[in-house]
């Protein structure tokens, strides 16, 4: 029996094959680019990828229309190497050539989620031989088949589409096959958020699904139950932690922070509800500031007015510290001769025109003009640094309505009264600002009760190590502070049940 061979596809032409993709721009954007690989054909930019789409497909059409089959084409898939005509790594090769056959076909092969479209030129039993192919144009005759081998009654003779051979009848061009569809895993969502139907492990895949019925599930709910949606957001918290180090997505890393927040404060007004002290030994508290993030805002801005105050000493921190607070939203803010008279500073007057004077406060008039303004005609003032930019961003992530609340907490604490009746300095009523945002739940000084260290302490109060024991003095005779103990390194006592209200615990 002679063997058929295969001439040199350089005797045809090579089929064609070309592919049309549409890709995202870049992080950040909805804008895409379609592109083609015919080198004739530029790359596109649209806004949405529903208009990029559109695009994409009218270009791949426009494409289909003009280009019809070639008889005298062979496989476009043979050029490009495609397993059906080459043995993979480490196999041997085939002892007989793939048998092309049948008329020269358009072939059309797409993305199931519709990113690519590729069209290649090739016979009917390579495109019946690859997934996914649709047929969409054929040529007017079949493709020749090779000759010198005898054929036998009932037995088709091999033909290549990629070799001439004195023209026969062909066989009917075999039907593509089907390819059956794969079954994906159930598509979750969470927190606005698609989980990828291939994302690794499964485990992760599976927990970010479960999580997303479970926060719906629990949103149905007659009752609401704080136990649980602590629990639900522990959990999403540990999952996003592990889904940004399997994808690197900061975002994700951020969503798994504010879950973390959010199940503390799930988590603690659950315990102020239910009067469960496990993690106290004394009454629950009603605070003037109830929720765990705005604890942890009040310590920001305790933070940035450390770094950021013009001038020197505890009567220009305490005065910064509260016209940041008033201002912190917009950079600009009202305020009377009051707010500044309540303060316990030295010579306000003389501060706000400092504070004027170097750039770091706007005034509509003077400072004298400020401290006689009431409540009636109040004074509007403009803080430069803190007017957010184009952009929106800011040194602070508390919001509107947020901003009054660390602002009144503030001023409740400076102007407490038996601080104003003992006539309490600037450093005295910042020292006690600081201690009220270094507790715990129950009071005590530091976290985990051992107490706020040296370094701390000067830094949020300007003042040296040696002038620390007589403000703790004063708070003790104020009833602020009750069994401190100052050492070398740290401060330790514990906040009067009076004060306990404006406390900021550390969790």
């Amino acid at each position: 029996m002679t063997q058929a061979v295969v001439s040199d596809p350089g005797e045809r032409v090579p089929g064609r094959w070309w592919t049309v993709r549409l890709d995202a721009v870049g992080r950040g954007s909805t804008a895409v680019r379609v592109t083609c690989s015919r080198p004739a054909c530029a790359e596109q930019r649209l806004p949405t990828a529903a208009a990029g789409r559109a695009a994409a497909v009218a270009h791949f059409g426009a494409h289909l229309r003009a280009a019809a089959p070639r008889d005298g084409a062979y496989c476009a898939c043979r050029t490009e190497g495609c397993r059906t005509h080459l043995p993979g790594p480490g196999r041997p090769a085939r002892t007989e050539p793939w048998r092309c056959g049948g008329p020269v076909v358009l072939a059309v092969v797409t993305d199931r989620e519709g990113r690519w479209w590729q069209a290649m030129e090739c016979c009917s039993r390579c495109a019946a031989a690859t997934p996914g192919a649709r047929t969409v144009g054929s040529s007017r005759t079949p493709a020749p088949r090779t000759a010198e081998r005898p054929a036998h009654a009932g037995v088709g003779v091999p033909q290549f589409s990629d070799h001439r051979a004195p023209a026969e009848t062909a066989a009917p061009a075999p039907t593509p096959r089907s390819v059956p569809a794969r079954r994906r895993p159930r598509q979750g969502k969470i927190a606005q958020r698609i989980v990828p139907h291939d994302l690794l492990p499964d485990t992760l895949r599976d927990e970010l699904t479960e999580l997303g019925d479970l926060f719906r599930a629990y949103q149905r709910r007659e009752q609401p139950d704080l136990a649980l949606l602590a629990d639900l957001q522990e959990r999403k918290a540990r999952a996003f932690t592990t889904w940004a180090a399997v994808t690197g997505d900061d975002t994700l890393r951020e969503e798994a922070r504010r879950a973390g927040q959010a199940a503390a404060t799930i988590r603690f007004q659950h315990r102020q509800r239910t009067g469960d002290h496990t993690h106290g030994d004394g009454p629950a508290v009603t605070r003037l500031l109830t929720v765990p993030t705005q604890w942890e805002h009040v310590r920001s801005v305790l933070t940035h007015v450390a770094g950021h105050t013009p001038l020197p000493g505890p009567d220009a921190r305490l005065l910064v510290l509260m016209l940041t607070l008033r201002t912190a939203h917009t950079g600009t803010g009202n305020l009377v001769g009051q707010d500044l008279n309540g303060l316990g500073l030295t010579d306000p007057g003389g501060l706000v025109e400092e504070l004027t004077g170097c750039g770091w406060l706007s005034l509509p008039g003077t400072a004298g003009d400020l401290l006689a303004s009431r409540p009636e005609n109040p004074t509007p003032i403009t803080v430069p640094s803190l007017v957010p930019p184009e952009d929106g961003t800011g040194p602070f992530t508390f919001g509107r309505k947020t901003r009054p609340k660390l602002s009144g907490w503030a001023q409740r604490a400076v102007t407490d009264k038996k601080l104003r009746k003992a006539r309490a300095s600037a450093a005295t009523r910042l020292l006690a600002l600081t201690l009220a945002a270094h507790t715990d739940a129950t009071g005590r000084l530091g976290p985990d009760s051992q107490g706020i260290t040296l370094d701390t302490l000067t830094t949020r109060v300007p003042v040296g190590p040696a002038e620390l024991q007589p403000l703790t003095d004063h708070l003790t005779a104020a009833d602020w502070l009750t069994d401190p103990t100052l050492t070398d390194t740290h401060l330790t006592g514990h906040l009067t049940e009076r004060v306990l209200p404006l406390s900021c615990p550390l969790l």
